[in-house]
């Protein structure tokens, strides 16, 4: 009997392949989705107010009190605007890195650049976040390199918190963007160029919108990181994001902060419909 399974088995190796991934399957189902479905249904039910234990009932209390209270709506619409404007710096800084590295840089210096770009997501979250915060800190490095200039350094701001998030998922940006530059034909810019295009025209009318799919899925990850992230807010700022809320009160209101978990979640789903209208997923 093994034999013949061993058999068909390599005589059909669509078949292989999904019996390989099977046991991964099955266990990123139960374990991934099965314990964010009790997460999620845990929204549904109530605190005791005496006790303090959760309450097996029905109710959409939590999410009630979710939308009567201005503070959740402030934090959201924070934590919203952070991820959108990290999302715009990490683009603006990553499209010329990752431009000269996919059409001006020799195979040689290419190669060095993506370890360059690679080699930051090998440090430690955690040493790269207290590392900034050092930097941050009054008399720190940033303001030792604007003391010169008669400035100073944001401090433990929120744009301090826009730049941490800047530097940790640029990476994320500049790779993506990098690929889908290198998948342009050079055809194209020879094209371009003897039509009289210029530089800007070439760059408006045929490399950004080329680029685009790999635009969006590079900004799939720093907008999902950023809203979802709990550590950077709470060392350099004293704001409250989704992620510092749900953290502060998972252990006094678990259901109400499931119920809060819908909120990034909701965003993360119309976002990634967008991003799939815009063919960012065939550049992942």
């Amino acid at each position: 009997m093994g034999r013949r399974l061993s058999g068909f088995l390599f005589r059909h190796p669509r078949v292989r392949l999904g019996a390989l991934l099977a046991a991964p399957l099955g266990w990123l189902v139960v374990v991934y989705l099965g314990s964010l479905f009790v997460l999620l249904l845990a929204a549904f039910w109530q605190t005791d107010e005496f006790t303090s234990e959760i309450v097996h009932t029905f109710t959409l209390d939590n999410f009630r009190t979710l939308f009567e209270r201005d503070v959740y709506r402030e934090v959201a619409w924070r934590t919203i605007s952070m991820a959108a404007l990290v999302t715009l710096a990490d683009a603006v800084l990553a499209f010329p890195i990752a431009f000269y590295m996919a059409r001006v840089a020799s195979p040689r210096v290419r190669s060095l650049l993506v370890v360059a770009v690679v080699m930051p997501l090998w440090a430690s979250y955690l040493v790269k976040a207290y590392a900034w915060r050092t930097m941050l800190a009054t008399g720190g490095v940033l303001d030792w390199l604007l003391g010169p200039l008669g400035l100073s350094g944001p401090g433990y701001s929120m744009v301090g918190l826009w730049l941490v998030f800047t530097y940790l998922w640029l990476p994320f940006m500049i790779l993506p963007l990098y690929v889908g530059l290198e998948r342009i034909p050079e055809s194209v810019f020879e094209a371009s160029a003897d039509l009289g295009a210029r530089s800007f025209r070439t760059f408006s009318r045929i490399v950004l919108p080329l680029a685009l799919p790999a635009l969006v899925a590079g900004s799939i990850f720093t907008f999902s990181l950023t809203l979802g992230d709990y550590i950077a807010p709470g060392l350099i700022t004293s704001e409250q994001f989704i992620g510092t809320v749900i953290y502060s009160i998972r252990g006094q209101a678990l259901p109400l902060a499931a119920a809060y978990t819908f909120v990034p979640i909701a965003v993360m789903v119309v976002y990634l419909l967008l991003a799939r209208r815009l063919g960012a997923f065939e550049s992942l």
